[in-house]
């Protein structure tokens, strides 16, 4: 289970969500803007933001093995509570809430993993975010990044204020128009799961059909 919640989670639970939903006004003749005062901006960009759609490409890398786990797709949000993850390549997965419970969809094992959205956020440090439940400076202490990257982007460090059983810390990157582009997810063995966004959307019409999933007959329906 492990394994999947790692493969699956964006998780992708951004802060992410919101995240890469943000941007807000700036002005070139102010001074840099300090790390808390990107978070804060950024917060209440997202609380305004009802409905988002994007394309995302996801590499997972592990310690002492140069292999990567690499996959893309779309996601979907819809507050409150209702997210959808479409992974395309390399496997198809579909990974949706509708605000009660979380169920994944795993079409190489034939199975469906359903479990309550309380059991899902242990996993999923950025759901609460994502879905309009979480806030960023309440959640998190913010800091100045680690590094920086792309330097066309700004960057922040978050750490969960709560120890998290998966998540010990994240970045996130910033354009010059306030959206974030990156999210670093990076769990307590070392292991990084990095998320690119592009193509978002916010706050156009989602049908509510596109958070209801029926899984082909003959799938394993797993209820945790």
């Amino acid at each position: 289970m492990n394994r999947i919640a790692l493969c699956l989670k964006p998780l992708l639970s951004l802060v992410v969500g919101g995240m890469f939903l943000a941007f807000f006004p700036g002005s070139g003749q102010c001074a840099a803007p300090t790390p808390l005062e990107l978070a804060q901006k950024l917060q209440a960009r997202y609380e305004e933001t009802k409905t988002m759609t994007a394309d995302f490409k996801q590499s997972t890398s592990v310690p002492m093995t140069t292999r990567k786990r690499l996959g893309a797709g779309k996601v979907v949000i819809s507050k409150p509570g209702r997210i959808r993850w479409d992974y395309q390549t390399p496997d198809k997965q579909v990974l949706i809430s509708d605000g009660k419970k979380v169920s994944m969809y795993l079409v190489d094992s034939a199975q469906m993993i359903v479990q309550p959205v309380s059991q899902y956020i242990n996993s999923d440090v950025t759901y609460a975010f994502f879905v309009g439940t979480g806030n960023i400076v309440r959640d998190f202490k913010v800091l100045p990044p680690e590094r920086q990257g792309d330097a066309s982007l700004k960057a922040i460090k978050l750490v969960p204020k709560t120890a998290h059983p998966q998540v010990d810390y994240l970045h996130v990157w910033i354009d010059d128009n306030f959206m974030v582009r990156r999210l670093e997810i990076v769990d307590h063995f070392g292991s990084i799961t990095d998320l690119a966004f592009s193509n978002i959307s916010r706050n156009e019409p989602v049908s509510s059909g596109v958070f209801v999933f029926t899984p082909p007959l003959g799938t394993e329906i797993i209820e945790q």
